[in-house]
């Protein structure tokens, strides 16, 4: 017979309540003491990564389940992203990533704290492409390290995109690659962000 402790919430039912307590955490974290008017927020942003490595083998990951919260007035933004929603054209490719290298079951997300620190030079009631440095704190793999990025963000009929294109060292994030397969994991993993926010309701 079952107990009621011996019932488990199912994986789907787990993932689907931690992305919405991260959506929310987000909220929280830049909307207090800010203007509704002011908060920005995706919860279907897209991050890629690809690995430039010597095999001819593809190693690369799409995630679109990236939350993220945008403060246009201080710049401060913040990014929540899911391990577990990184999916792999390979089956295989995608259970050894998550169960061998990013450890998704014991560091089930990654995170980013920062700020662009050249907001004033952006102008979000005019269309136009505005090139953006981003400083802050990224945490991957229970590894945080303080970090600056470039990106831009596009406004068009008052709707914001964020991209930005950027490279890191999974030996930073204490990851680590089996000598097997080191001609097909590159050192140096290519990340792309992608994120079209909508104001906050």
């Amino acid at each position: 017979p079952f107990s009621a402790g011996s019932i488990q919430e199912p994986p789907t039912t787990k993932h689907t309540t931690m992305k919405k307590q991260l959506a929310g955490l987000l909220v929280l974290f830049l909307a207090l003491n800010a203007p509704a008017q002011n908060i920005q927020i995706t919860k279907n942003g897209k991050i890629s990564f690809y690995s430039r490595a010597k095999s001819p083998e593809k190693v690369e990951a799409d995630n679109n389940e990236v939350s993220s919260v945008f403060n246009t007035e201080t710049g401060d933004i913040v990014f929540a992203v899911l391990m577990k929603s990184f999916h792999f054209e390979r089956a295989l490719m995608e259970e050894h990533f998550h169960e061998n290298y990013v450890e998704s079951n014991k560091y089930p997300k990654s995170t980013f704290k920062g700020k662009i620190i050249n907001m004033s030079s952006v102008n979000l009631t005019k269309d136009g492409v505005y090139p953006v440095t981003v400083e802050g704190e990224f945490t991957l793999h229970g590894v945080t390290r303080k970090v600056s990025y470039t990106g831009s963000l596009s406004v068009k009929a008052g709707k914001i995109n964020a991209t930005s294109k950027f490279s890191i060292k999974l030996k930073d994030y204490n990851v680590t690659i089996p000598s097997l397969v080191a001609d097909k994991i590159s050192e140096d993993i290519d990340i792309s962000v992608d994120c079209r926010y909508e104001p906050k309701s």
